[in-house]
């Protein structure tokens, strides 16, 4: 039987995890080697550069796609490191307060607890 998740080099995403996987304190250090040692593969996976080279491999891609819940170790990391992707695009603000105008040229300040 063909090995799974088989890549060429190292995967990293130095743009979103600069200090590296484990170090970013998002994965645990078997998350994060796994990650670097496995993830260029899925990452080709899941685009569609490289084609399923097992069943695992296409019940990833089936994991991928919301059609199976994942169950290994690989659909459970791949799936927590997108998570963790799309947790850092959501924009937050540093400031806690709203201003809005109240109808006259006064300007109030109120406590928001909804940003």
């Amino acid at each position: 039987m063909q090995q799974s998740f088989v890549a060429n080099r190292r995967f990293f995403d130095d743009r979103n995890f600069p200090r590296g996987f484990t170090r970013s304190g998002r994965f645990t250090l078997a998350e994060g080697n796994l990650l670097e040692k496995h993830g260029l593969a899925m990452q080709e996976l899941e685009q569609g550069v490289r084609q399923p080279a097992n069943d695992e491999e296409q019940r990833f891609l089936s994991v991928c796609r919301g059609e199976a819940e994942a169950s290994t170790v690989y659909e459970k990391t791949w799936l927590k490191y997108k998570q963790r992707l799309a947790e850092k695009r959501k924009f937050h603000t540093v400031f806690g307060k709203k201003r809005i105008a109240d109808g006259s040229d006064d300007f109030s300040y109120v406590e928001s607890d909804a940003d």
